[in-house]
């Protein structure tokens, strides 16, 4: 089975971009790369902050990884969808180019820095 692209699924385009580094498991991170669409947790900080904002990962060239039965890199860029749209306010706020932050799975598995905003602000707000 083939990954569906969140565009089609949430009928909008990505909120912003990332590159992602994920943590090793001897470093306190997961015991395996993740598949393409987890939908794993975002924080800005290691704090219990949470945020239902998903990763999309990209392949080198800047593609959609469609391909969901393989692990991902343990390095490159993700697209980030904000799941909730009613949160997107709070995000506009805090998502800007050079933004630390996480992707989280109880743990916190990967570090992340925007590095592009996309349709953060044109995106709907509900």
């Amino acid at each position: 089975m083939m990954h569906l692209p969140y565009e089609q699924r949430l009928g909008h385009k990505a909120d912003f971009r990332v590159k992602y580094k994920f943590i090793d498991h001897k470093n306190g991170g997961r015991k395996q790369l993740p598949f393409q669409g987890i939908r794993s947790d975002f924080s800005y900080d290691e704090g219990n902050s949470v945020y239902i904002i998903w990763p999309e990962f990209e392949d080198e060239n800047g593609n959609v990884v469609l391909e969901n039965d393989k692990p991902v890199a343990v390095e490159g860029t993700a697209l980030m969808w904000i799941v909730i749209p009613e949160r997107r306010g709070i995000h506009k706020e805090m998502i800007k180019v050079g933004t630390k932050c996480f992707f989280r799975e109880g743990i916190i598995t990967a570090s992340c820095e925007v590095i592009e905003v996309l349709n953060l602000f044109s995106n709907p707000t509900q």
